[in-house]
């Protein structure tokens, strides 16, 4: 499969325009470092994992950078922190637009050392696996099973992997690299543990108390491993939305994974076909589809403005999107023939929140796309490019 262009591309191009800095995190194997050679063929490339050249960025930043005055593409840059602080003074005098291209793995270490050093000067990009909508041509042949086993690891499809021992790959990888550094070594095993549980929970309400029982560890290790995950690009949770309405509403997020072909491995999914008859078929279909909205949002250098609605009495949307004071809502159904049923819980949503929402969709497996009591019946592979469509 030749190079996938990313829907990011116009957007880091017309940023690259206005900003002195551009910085693009994202989980490991995203894609980041292709995309940036690729825009900015002309400058230095640094990739800053080289333990050598680490060492020497680390030990003279100021040499170091001054090869690099007329811009250059630091990859990882969280490997030498201290950097940032020298970048500042050099693109304040220099007051060139696009002069350097940051990328970044782990974005609670990078974050807060950009929010000190480069604040005003840099905008903050987020690239995610690849989208449906970037594969849709491409992969039209494959099913859905196919694709919630594959996920949407650009090397997968580049290099026609094998999902299972790619990720297995990634998996290992990614803990010898990155958790070592941030949890105790005599912690591994558990905290594998609580990963795998984490993949059992997708699109379920995270509870830290539940998940600290069965895994044999305090409240607050719970919480910080969580952190980790989220740092890390592996584990992302959806906020409630709730206001001022008379009813109890469930405050707690929902768990998601940022690649669905991950969270199915960690489930011992090994092939497609097994998924037909996997209970937790449903929500690897519905966290594809979520990440897939936040995909597309992060592609326009958007928050994701996401949110799922649930009550105490069971009453839920899966996917709230607000804008302004206005909401566009939608179910998840990984079915392919469409039920009325579907309908319930948006009705519910329309009648508490009136005339504020927009527009409603139920998202599923099947083909026929129709509009039904006002709600769009579409098919999950077109669902980004009319979800997020200007209202009427």
């Amino acid at each position: 499969m030749n190079l996938i262009p990313r829907n990011i591309e116009p957007v880091v191009q017309e940023l690259a325009r206005q900003y002195p800095v551009i910085t693009i995190t994202g989980p490991r194997q995203t894609g980041k470092t292709t995309l940036v050679k690729k825009l900015f063929s002309d400058k230095t490339y640094f990739n800053l994992e080289n333990p050598d050249l680490r060492e020497m960025a680390a030990s003279d930043p100021r040499a170091f950078l001054q090869a690099a005055k007329n811009g250059a593409i630091l990859d990882e840059i969280q490997r030498v922190p201290e950097l940032l602080s020298y970048l500042q003074e050099i693109v304040d005098n220099s007051m060139q637009k696009g002069q350097f291209i940051l990328t970044g793995s782990n974005q609670f270490s990078l974050l807060s050392n950009i929010s000190q050093s480069l604040a005003g000067r840099t905008v903050l990009l987020k690239l995610l696996p690849l989208s449906i909508s970037e594969l849709n041509q491409k992969i039209d042949s494959y099913s859905t099973d196919d694709l919630i086993f594959h996920g949407f690891y650009p090397g997968i499809y580049k290099d026609d992997l094998n999902p299972t021992i790619a990720y297995r790959s990634y998996y290992e990888t990614y803990l010898e690299r990155d958790l070592r550094q941030l949890i105790h070594v005599k912690d591994l095993l558990l905290f594998q543990k609580f990963v795998r549980l984490c993949a059992g929970r997708i699109g379920q309400i995270f509870n830290a108390s539940q998940l600290s029982s069965e895994v044999g560890v305090s409240v607050n290790t719970i919480k910080s491993w969580l952190s980790i995950l989220q740092a890390s690009y592996v584990i992302t949770l959806l906020p409630p939305y709730f206001e001022n309405i008379k009813k109890r509403l469930i405050k707690s997020p929902k768990l998601y994974f940022y690649d669905v072909g991950l969270a199915t491995y960690l489930l011992g999914i090994e092939r497609p076909e097994q998924l037909a008859r996997d209970p937790l078929r449903g929500a690897l279909f519905e966290n594809m589809i979520v990440m897939e909205l936040i995909k597309h949002r992060f592609n326009q250098a958007m928050d994701a403005n996401l949110y799922f609605f649930r009550d105490l009495h069971q009453n839920e949307v899966d996917i709230v999107f607000k804008q302004g004071s206005s909401f566009s809502i939608a179910e998840v159904k990984s079915a392919q023939t469409f039920s009325t049923t579907f309908l319930k819980s948006l009705k519910y949503f329309k009648k508490l929140f009136g005339e504020r929402v927009k527009k409603q969709f139920v998202v599923y497996d099947g083909t026929l796309e129709q509009t039904i009591q006002d709600v769009n019946v579409v098919n999950y592979r077109h669902l980004a490019e009319v979800f997020f469509e200007s209202k009427s």
